[in-house]
């Protein structure tokens, strides 16, 4: 264990890949984002491991030299928990505790490690125990080895199977028991979003960390959680906002993230079908992440399953405060100056024309063009007002475009 602020952190290794779908820059990526997961969940990562591998080892995930050095170096510095970077099968899992003889994670294990943390409501906490089942069930086997007496031999037979089929029924039961309760929840939620009247709703979606919490704060002056952790945020957050004259329901929901573990898809049905649901999508970016284009990229994959992807949607570009482009030497002919060169003026130009116009830059910590965030709002969810109700416009003036700049 480590100290650190007066927290105890669990000292942490990461496992990954480059493979031919998955280069040695994207693989890097996600060791940073893993490494961030694994800070939230509490972990020090000590240190990093990649190989370059066709396809991953079906027995191991990775070679057996890699896997030596692994095991040498977590026995070395009284490794407490490996994290692997892709999903592992039960029988990879099981495979590399033996090798290793500590605590095996990989990332969809991890999540849902975070989730659990997070939950709050029982109606979250019942979302992440049905993924969390259903993550676990086909994991069973590993988990009770030191039961199982099959293998023949004199001694060997013996109750073990039994004692396994008993907890997959337990398990199944239970994970039968929580759809049956998240159903129940999920029209009681229901009934909820048609109880809200004829407001117009607006979701903020986006990356994990991005900063909606932050800005539901500000604009809704709220007090959700917001911290700079991945998946601060589990609840959706419903709060009834006025910007002028004009009322609206503004709802801050789960951020998504890369490799989505698809039991979470799945058990967090209800909370992204606030997402569905919503008349208005403002999509929140933070800038100042390296891979900011690509987290647009796996939000509006995940807008897309959920058949979301076509709704009207504002794009607002948060954290301008700590955005730093990379120097670029004018002189220096061997590099070619590219987007991560960009100013922040440069990037507004360039998404102000790929969204026609449809898009914000911002600072929701410091308040940086909080009003410009407020003005545009206003427009979009008046026009889906007077859109709606026709016959009352007049009681919400037009902003106009010299009072919006």
């Amino acid at each position: 264990m480590i100290e650190k602020n007066q927290l105890t952190y669990e000292k942490t290794v990461l496992v990954g890949i480059v493979t031919s779908q998955q280069n040695a820059t994207q693989s890097k990526e996600y060791l940073d984002e893993l490494e961030f997961l694994a800070y939230t969940a509490g972990g020090k990562v000590l240190q990093r491991f990649t190989q370059n591998i066709q396809i991953p080892n079906p027995k191991t995930f990775i070679g057996s030299g890699k896997m030596q050095t692994v095991a040498d170096f977590v026995k070395e510095h009284e490794v407490t928990t490996v994290v692997f970077d892709d999903e592992l099968t039960p029988a990879q899992q099981s495979n590399i505790e033996e090798l290793l003889r500590c605590k095996i994670l990989d990332r969809t294990g991890l999540i849902l490690d975070i989730f659990a943390q997070r939950a709050q409501t029982s109606y979250a906490r019942t979302q992440v125990e049905l993924a969390q089942y259903q993550y676990l069930l086909p994991r069973l086997k590993g988990l009770w080895t030191h039961l199982e007496r099959q293998r023949g031999g004199i001694g060997m037979r013996g109750p073990g199977e039994t004692e396994i089929e008993t907890d997959r029924r337990i398990v199944r039961d239970k994970i039968s028991l929580l759809k049956k309760k998240l159903t129940t929840i999920d029209k009681q939620m229901s009934t909820q979003r048609g109880n809200r009247g004829s407001l117009i709703r607006a979701a903020l979606v986006g990356y994990t960390n991005v900063g909606k919490s932050t800005l539901m704060n500000v604009v809704a002056k709220s007090q959700v959680f917001a911290e700079n952790k991945l998946f601060a945020t589990l609840d959706t957050t419903v709060r009834k906002v006025v910007i002028g004259n004009l009322p609206f329901l503004l709802s801050d929901t789960v951020g998504f993230i890369r490799k989505l573990p698809t039991q979470l898809v799945e058990s967090f049905k209800s909370t992204l079908d606030e997402v569905q649901e919503a008349d208005l999508l403002i999509h929140v970016v933070d800038i100042s992440h390296p891979n900011f284009e690509e987290h647009i990229a796996s939000v509006n994959e995940i807008l897309g399953d959920i058949k979301a992807l076509d709704k009207p949607t504002l794009m607002v570009f948060n954290k301008i405060d700590v955005y730093e482009a990379s120097p670029f030497d004018q002189d220096d002919l061997q590099i070619e100056r590219s987007s991560k060169h960009y100013s922040i003026a440069e990037w507004e130009a360039t998404w102000m024309s790929r969204t026609n116009g449809q898009a914000l830059f911002i600072s929701a910590l410091n308040k940086t063009n909080l009003q410009s965030f407020r003005d545009r709002v206003y427009k979009e969810v008046r026009a889906l007002h007077v859109q709606r109700f026709p016959y009352n416009h007049f009681l919400y003036p037009e902003i106009s475009d010299e009072e919006h700049t």
